[in-house]
Order: C-alpha cells, then sequence, then structure tokens
C-alpha cells in the first residue's frame, strides 16, 4: 500500500515510521527544509520537500498511485486544504485528515473529502468515558465525515438485552455488532451470542441508527 503523509511534525514522522516499518511504501511531504533536516527516518520512508496544500507540488509527488494520505500537519486549514486536493484533484481512496482544535470537528466531513477524522481531545474524552460508564453509548470513531459511527457500551445490570441472543433483537439494518469484550476475551458475535451483564459491545452505526441502537442495547 502507497501511503502519502503531509506534515512531519511528531504525529506525521511517527506515522511514518510505523508505516513504514509494517512494510508499506511511504512518502512523507514536508515544506520546511530545516524540519526534513532533523528528521530520524526509518528505512523506505520517502521524503519530499514540498507545499502539500499546491496542486503542482502534490501532482510532481505523484498523488495519484496513493491508496491512502494522511493530513497530518499542525494546521488544521492546511489539513482541510490537503484532504480537498486529495480527493477531488487526484482521486484518492481514503483520506484521513487529523483535526488539531476541537471546534473545528465539524469541518472535517465528505465535502471536504475527509473520509476519516482522528480529533485527540475527542478521542480521549470517549476513552475515559467508555472506561467509566456503565449503562451509556459511547461514540469512540467516526468514519465518512460523521455517517458511520464506531460506539460501546458496557451492559448495565438492567439492560434489556441481558440473556438475549443477537438474533432476537431487531438490530436496524444499518448498524451491526461488530464485537464482544467479555471478561477480557473477545467474543466474535454470532446470531446465537447471548449478552451479559458487564458485556463491552461494540457496534457499527450509521448517524440514523445511533439512536435505536442506543434503545437496543441501554433502554434509555
Amino acid at each position: 500500500m502507497r501511503v502519502a503523509i503531509a506534515g512531519a511534525g511528531n504525529v506525521g514522522l511517527f506515522i511514518a515510521n510505523d508505516l513504514a516499518s509494517a512494510g508499506h511504501e511511504v512518502q512523507l511531504i514536508e515544506q520546511n527544509p530545516d524540519v526534513v533536516d532533523r528528521l530520524d527516518l526509518a528505512e523506505g520512508v520517502e521524503v519530499v520537500v514540498a507545499d502539500a496544500c499546491e496542486v503542482s507540488s502534490l501532482r510532481e509527488a505523484g498523488l495519484e498511485r496513493c491508496h491512502v494520505v494522511v493530513a497530518a500537519t499542525g494546521d488544521d486549514e492546511d489539513n482541510l486544504v490537503i484532504s480537498l486536493l486529495s480527493k477531488q484533484e487526484f482521486g484518492v481512496p481514503r483520506v484521513i485528515a487529523r483535526v488539531n482544535h476541537p471546534k473545528n470537528e465539524w469541518l472535517f466531513n465528505e465535502n471536504w473529502g475527509v473520509d476519516v477524522s482522528v480529533s485527540t481531545p475527542h478521542l480521549i474524552t470517549a476513552l475515559v468515558e467508555e472506561a467509566v460508564s456503565v449503562g451509556r453509548l459511547v461514540r469512540i470513531l467516526q468514519f465518512e465525515g460523521g455517517n458511520v459511527r464506531l460506539v460501546e457500551v458496557t451492559l448495565a445490570p438492567d439492560a434489556p438485552v441481558i440473556d438475549k441472543a443477537i438474533k432476537e433483537l431487531d438490530i436496524p439494518r444499518d448498524a451491526t455488532i461488530v464485537a464482544v469484550l467479555r471478561e477480557e476475551h473477545v467474543v466474535m458475535p454470532r446470531g446465537d451470542t447471548v449478552f451479559q451483564e458487564g458485556d463491552e459491545v461494540l457496534a457499527m452505526v450509521t448517524a440514523e441508527a445511533e439512536e435505536e441502537v442506543r434503545q437496543i442495547l441501554t433502554g434509555r
């Protein structure tokens, strides 16, 4: 897989080295030559000194050959421009964008070419809620501009699904149970999987189906 990463700060550099170590073809795009000179790169990472917000620079970098683009700069405006150019000008199949300021997260959607946005503050908040909340549906990640979400709930003793099998539930077509975590083990969900108190249930839902899934799993 060929991946282009815009921004060679701590985040972009780590992603580049990690993906290269896993055997992927990685291209790191950074416009500041001084930053490039200080980089400690893993073997196989290609560095391009260019402005990733310029179409001509991205064309010279061969962005049309990439399967994934990661906009990982420290500037939200730049990340949005990079995402839009990657999708509209070069038809990159998957664009992942870093959200630096949570107040800007609403902008990172398909209108700007973003398939997946990652907001560290919101992710940390979700993980804290996931760790301490029982009986509450928590949104962990968003995909496709927020239209698809990964949600999690720890089943409370009074959850309406306790002692029921998945096949007995009226799960909407736009949702699916993807995993059940039980006593430090992963239970791959099947139709005859029966929910127990304390199960951590992970589900993939659309925005329209989220409330219905919340009602099914929590009764709230």
